[in-house]
């Protein structure tokens, strides 16, 4: 198999999760440009179904963590887990949004997806629309690492949308997706080897 050894190959396999950041601000013409080279992926229908919030304010930060964590416990308490192991996962993950020098939310508006008819073309059409987002994240966070940065994404406001539009006052029609953390990692963010990928089993010649 021939290996690519180019800047954008180099780019891809360097990209890694890190959870870790220095005590270094970012500043905002750095983040404005991630935020344009994200917008350049491929969308439907020449769409920008993309939206990215910076929340930088503390107090701001704040009430988005208060509501997404209340949101969460209820989740938790439905589900019967322990009084410390709610406390254990809250507290974690407040830590993790209140440190990251960067916080994002990234959103996704269907305002120019197509009304089809039928419900099996609009959730194909809806999927044209996450999978862009998918691109532009991936963009961001490779554009990131070009930047000397690194971070990660975390899931959590597609099970609290809600919660995280009325916290943010976010216009109804942009449904929170993902948030991207990102900051210059701390010496000591190490990430573990990647593992051997057995293209077998990913990739089937028919």
């Amino acid at each position: 198999m021939r290996v690519y050894d180019g800047p954008v190959s180099a780019a891809i396999s360097a990209r890694r999760s890190v959870r870790t950041f220095a005590r270094l601000a970012v500043d905002g013409d750095t983040v404005e440009r991630l935020v344009a080279l994200a917008c350049t992926a491929p969308a439907p229908h020449h769409s920008r179904p993309w939206r990215f919030v910076q929340v930088g304010q503390v107090e701001t930060r704040e009430r988005l963590v208060d509501a997404m964590s209340e949101a969460w416990r209820v989740d938790l308490e439905r589900e019967r887990e322990s009084v410390h192991t709610i406390a254990r996962l809250l507290r974690r993950s407040h830590a993790q949004l209140i440190d990251a020098p960067v916080l994002l939310l990234a959103c996704l508006t269907l305002e120019e997806s197509h009304g089809w008819p039928d419900e099996e073309r609009r959730l194909a059409e809806r999927d044209m629309f996450v999978q862009s987002l998918g691109a532009a994240l991936q963009n961001l966070l490779l554009a990131a690492g070009d930047a000397g940065l690194a971070g990660y994404l975390k899931g959590a406001p597609l099970f609290c949308g809600p919660a995280v539009r009325a916290a943010l006052d976010l216009p109804a029609q942009w449904q929170p997706t993902f948030l991207v953390l990102l900051g210059y990692p701390d010496k000591s963010a190490a990430p573990p080897p990647r593992e051997a990928i057995d293209l077998n089993e990913f990739l089937v010649q028919r």
